[in-house]
């Protein structure tokens, strides 16, 4: 089963509907329990970092979410969601994130109109079964006043630029990110949704 994490800061339904339109099943989920039946997660968000991930605590997932992850199971974050792997964020002073993909969350320093609202390329940096069937340099859409910082460069998957590169891919082990929004990405989204869910 592929699970959608409802912790209250998510855009849940333009998910499922994106997949749902693939005819790929999913569940959203808010209880632990129905975490640990989980075959593939995807942990969404939108808003600020802090109240996020203090949402993602008070929810009671969160040990669920750690045992899944330490077990293997396919991860996928989404804006937020993605920025919430790294290990801690600017936003609004320091704060502590889940600490899974070593890096930190950066907000843009630059002239250009923050936050970045719009289409954008993504280049892909290596070959990963996440962009099977999706072309180098697609445009995806994108919401977000910081962007991912990880430590080190074999973690990203995408680069893009607004500004200057910053990576709007990562991916770890059996975790995945992206800046983006995959859901309001037209067919380059889809597709890329549709190879998360189907990752063995």
């Amino acid at each position: 089963m592929n699970v959608i994490i409802d912790y209250k800061v998510g855009n849940l339904h333009n998910l499922k509907n994106a997949l749902d339109y693939y005819a790929v099943k999913n569940q959203i989920v808010s209880d632990a329990e129905d975490i640990l039946k989980a075959d593939r997660i995807m942990l969404p968000g939108v808003g600020a970092f802090s109240p996020a991930m203090e949402q993602l605590r008070k929810s009671g997932m969160l040990a669920a979410l750690e045992e899944k992850v330490i077990s293997g199971v396919p991860l996928l974050g989404i804006c937020v969601g993605a920025q919430l792997l790294m290990d801690e964020s600017e936003e609004d002073g320091m704060h502590t994130g889940l600490g899974w993909i070593p890096g930190k969350v950066k907000r843009f320093q630059h002239q250009l109109k923050i936050p970045q609202i719009g289409w954008n390329q993504v280049s892909q940096q290596k070959e990963d079964f996440l962009f099977n069937k999706v072309a180098d340099e697609m445009h995806f859409y994108f919401v977000h006043s910081y962007h991912l910082l990880p430590e080190k460069s074999e973690h990203v998957l995408g680069l893009s630029s607004y500004g200057y590169d910053f990576a709007s891919v990562v991916r770890k082990d059996n975790l995945w990110g992206v800046q983006f929004h995959p859901e309001k990405s037209q067919n380059a989204g889809l597709q890329l949704l549709k190879n998360f869910c189907t990752l063995t």
